[in-house]
């Protein structure tokens, strides 16, 4: 089980069915949420420095991320994400898309981030959990 998981999505039943089905199947102890990756970035903007003074707290080693969001985006969060050097400092952190899209392009793209691990299709799912625990 892991301690923390994001979930960043701008569809509130999307986070809602995320949460849900993260606590159904008992495979984070908590999970936080975002409307957009401007949250999530204020979320590792002020957990940065906090960290770097106490490096045994707890961050998301997991976080689900839409791409396609208001305010900032996944790709634009996952930019400012890297340039933040937020990749180096939550070094143990990995990134699942899980986005409607399917364009091939979207998913090529993601392989250029060294924290994304994979790209799934919404919606989120107890398979898809189940088989995330095996191989993480």
């Amino acid at each position: 089980m892991l301690d923390k998981i994001l979930c960043v999505d701008d569809d509130a039943i999307t986070l809602m069915l995320c949460k849900k089905v993260i606590e159904r199947v008992s495979f984070a102890q908590e999970v936080l949420t975002a409307k957009n990756g401007e949250e999530a970035i204020l979320y590792f903007n002020e957990l940065a420095p906090q960290f770097q003074k106490n490096p045994t707290l707890t961050y998301p080693t997991l976080t689900f991320l839409d791409l396609n969001m208001p305010i900032m985006n996944g790709w634009e969060f996952l930019d400012n994400y890297l340039q933040n050097g937020y990749h180096e400092l939550f070094s143990e952190a990995k990134f699942i898309v899980l986005s409607s899209t399917i364009d091939p392009q979207d998913v090529e793209k993601t392989k250029s981030y060294p924290m994304v691990i994979d790209f799934l299709s919404k919606p989120i799912t107890k398979e898809m959990l189940e088989n995330l625990k095996q191989n993480l």
